[in-house]
């Protein structure tokens, strides 16, 4: 019987997508791991790869559409000895609602740790769930095939394609003693229940703000997936996490000096750093230092981390990324300068896997360039912090001797999760911090 080929969630926070470019076309013979289709997601440009092998039998979706939900059909795929004409026939895999929510791998990617009713939607969907008849078991026509030479029960597996369906890997893989049964199917429907609750509109409608604005000319921009995701992750940060801000004054000018030596010793190498380097090199050992700081939410636990994975916001067009930097305390600065450089070059391109921008305990949001004397930044969770970091600018300073001074200044502002740092703790970081970019060759040490 053909079987649909459905939108995949490629990215955690992916509902709806762009199908940019098919790589095959109808009549083509694909294979397991094969590459299908270019998908734009609200974060980047991804590959999406076959899970089973067959004919493409007929592509329901043209390349270039918009706004493709996240479980809808978009191609055909045909078993051998099946033909188009028998596309008519019912498939496999239940057609999917253009409204439901994403697969369950991807729910349990994009549920934010500070939510356990979330966290329990995440739980996987039943790899067999039963239809109207009750006995109805959602598996590839390769799967089942393979399922009856190894003499195993379908019921028993756990599928991993598109909404719990049993492809060729499982069944492959499967041995008939550690097969386990699935869960009811009423427990994943009750479960995530709430997540959809949560992820209610808040606020005047749509409607009754343009009705605000009758008479008045206006452009109305369309949001896509980035901006759509933006507005519901930072509405729920700013609604869920009880921020506290601490700000300190910084003086850049041994930084500054320090910098300029090392960028003639690096000119041969081609390297280059920047004041931002410094910044994630000093939050980076400022968390070792700390260690009790360097931990994220979990929802009903806090998870200490051992190394500093630091999160950088870069802007692009249309919204942001923040990019992970793993085991930052370990790395030169010249090595995270390239890394930075390679990242956010790979951000405004939206070629970022996920793996990239996931993750991190504290990040860091850099506005400084933009003549920016000081903000305060949303804690984009799980991370416990983020430090919002201003210009340096020339300011009268008193200095130690009491003599007043002209001294480079720059401003920053940390916002702090107080479910897992409080006051003298985050005082304790932010202080560190301070310490490493006033004194550069400590962070060298």
């Amino acid at each position: 019987m053909p079987t649909e080929i459905l939108m995949p969630a490629l990215s955690p926070t992916m509902e709806e997508g762009t199908l940019a470019k098919w790589l095959v076309k109808e009549g083509d013979t694909v294979a397991s791991g094969d590459l299908l289709a270019e998908i734009e997601t609200d974060k980047a440009t991804m590959e999406f790869e076959a899970v089973d092998e067959g004919t493409i039998g007929k592509i329901l979706i043209p390349e270039g559409s918009e706004g493709v939900k996240v479980n809808s059909p978009i191609a055909v795929l045909l078993e051998d000895g099946e033909s188009a004409d028998d596309i008519g026939a019912t498939p496999d895999a239940p057609a999917a609602a253009a409204d439901e929510a994403p697969t369950p791998a991807a729910s349990e990617e994009a549920a934010p740790a500070s939510a356990p009713a979330e966290a329990a939607a995440a739980t996987p969907a039943p790899a067999a769930p039963q239809g109207a008849d009750g006995n109805r078991i959602f598996a590839s026509p390769l799967a089942r095939r393979i399922a009856a030479d190894k003499g195993l029960d379908l019921a028993a597996l756990t599928g991993s394609g598109p909404r719990g369906r049993i492809v060729k890997a499982d069944v492959e893989n499967a041995k008939p003693q550690a097969a386990e049964a699935p869960a009811p199917q009423a427990k994943a429907e009750s479960a995530s229940a709430p997540a959809a609750t949560a992820a209610a509109p808040t606020g005047p409608s749509a409607d009754q703000v343009a009705r605000m604005y009758e008479g008045r000319t206006y452009e109305e921009v369309k949001l896509d997936g980035m901006r759509k995701t933006i507005a519901a992750r930072l509405t729920e940060a700013k609604q869920t996490v009880p921020h506290f801000y601490l700000r300190r004054d910084i003086q850049l000018d041994a930084l500054l000096k320090f910098r300029g030596e090392l960028n003639k010793q690096l000119e041969a190498r081609g390297v280059k750093l920047s004041v931002n380097d410094f910044i994630i090199k000093a939050c980076a050992l400022a968390l070792q230092a700390v260690p009790d700081a360097n931990a994220v939410w979990a929802g009903d636990r806090v998870l200490k981390m051992q190394s500093s994975d630091v999160a950088v916001a870069v802007a692009i067009e249309g919204g942001l990324f923040t990019p992970v930097l793993q085991d930052s305390d370990t790395k030169s600065l010249s090595t995270l300068s390239t890394e930075m450089k390679d990242l956010a070059k790979r951000a405004r391109d939206r070629k970022l896997a996920p793996h990239e921008y996931q993750g991190g305990s504290f990040a860091i949001s850099n506005l400084g360039m933009f003549g920016i004397d000081n903000f305060d930044a949303i804690v984009n969770p799980p991370h416990a912090g983020i430090l919002a970091v201003g210009a340096g600018v020339k300011k009268p300073v008193v200095g130690a001797d009491g003599e007043l001074a002209v001294a480079t200044v720059m401003s920053v502002t940390m916002s702090v999760d107080h479910r897992v740092i409080d006051g003298a703790l985050g005082a304790e970081l932010l202080n560190a911090i301070k310490d490493n970019l006033e004194n550069p060759m400590m962070m060298l040490a």
